[in-house]
């Protein structure tokens, strides 16, 4: 792929734009693609291998259509599940996914309580639980998978509103008692979660550390792109690449129908969505 091509932010949703704007903090001079695959969301619905072969597709259409220089999987569901499939099919272009960070979990806690807070996708996954067996194997990980927050999220940064009660319910399970001790930490493993944390904060029954990875995964594209030559503080290297006018940020969206709430919302993130759906028809 081309050195000097966007970097491209993938999710189901607006989840992933947590991450870009971290990207962008880090990258100011890189422009930035943002794909939404909002005619599949949510991706926690849908059958393994079908999921799977609908990615490898759908990036057939992207890489071809914008040489990215990488691409960042701003999702844990579709990290934990295809990011193997998309680095066999496409073996030149750089990845960088999402996982859940039990890893830093394990090291901050105190209590040994931790929790996971993600999609049930994603807490299924064999991916998962190698990551607590690899790295958490002295802590108590609770495993919570959330059916609705994904959604909840997007409903608040469209609408400016959540229901805060749906919200307790569905971080309840992330907070234990036990010999005691309470759970001080809860892993942020969905990218769309950071949107509601002062909902979080404001209906959890105490307070704990919410683990939101996003600048992490920020830091983590910048040195691939940097070839692991620098270190995440002395990642400005591409910071005075030349940007053409011609050129914007943009947000794309495989159902081609973004109302005029995220309209509003991604060009609050820098982001113009084009006009011209038909050229930007990537749905499969």
């Amino acid at each position: 792929m081309s050195d000097g091509g966007p970097v491209l932010v993938f999710d189901s949703g607006i989840g992933g734009l947590t991450v870009l704007r971290e990207l962008r903090v880090l990258l100011p001079g890189r422009r930035l693609v943002y794909v939404a695959d909002d005619a599949a969301f949510p991706y926690g619905a849908w059958e393994e291998d079908a999921l799977r072969t609908r990615m490898v597709a759908l990036f057939e259409r992207l890489i071809a259509a914008h040489r990215p220089s990488i691409a960042v999987i701003a999702c844990n569901t579709a990290s934990t599940l295809a990011l193997g499939d998309l680095r066999a099919a496409y073996p030149d272009l750089a990845f960088v996914g999402t996982v859940p960070a039990i890893k830093p979990a394990a090291e901050r806690t105190r209590s040994g309580l931790v929790s996971v807070l993600a999609t049930p996708g994603t807490v299924k996954r064999q991916y998962t639980r190698d990551l607590i067996s690899d790295w958490a194997t002295k802590c108590h990980v609770r495993l919570v998978g959330s059916t609705e927050l994904a959604g909840l999220a997007e409903t608040y940064m469209r609408e400016g509103f959540v229901d805060e009660e749906a919200v307790r319910a569905e971080i309840a399970p992330c907070f234990v008692e036990r010999d005691g001790k309470r759970t001080d930490i809860v892993v942020l493993a969905c990218t769309h979660y950071p949107f509601l944390v002062n909902r979080m904060r404001k209906t959890a029954p105490w307070p704990v550390d919410w683990l939101d990875p996003s600048e992490a995964i920020a830091r983590r594209a910048v040195s691939v792109l940097n070839g692991d030559r620098t270190s995440a503080d002395g990642a400005r290297a591409f910071e005075d690449e030349s940007r053409e006018e011609a050129s914007p940020d943009i947000a794309l969206f495989t159902s081609a129908k973004p109302d005029p709430a995220i309209r509003r919302l991604m060009h609050g993130f820098g982001l113009r969505v084009p006009d011209d759906f038909a050229a930007h028809n990537f749905s499969v």
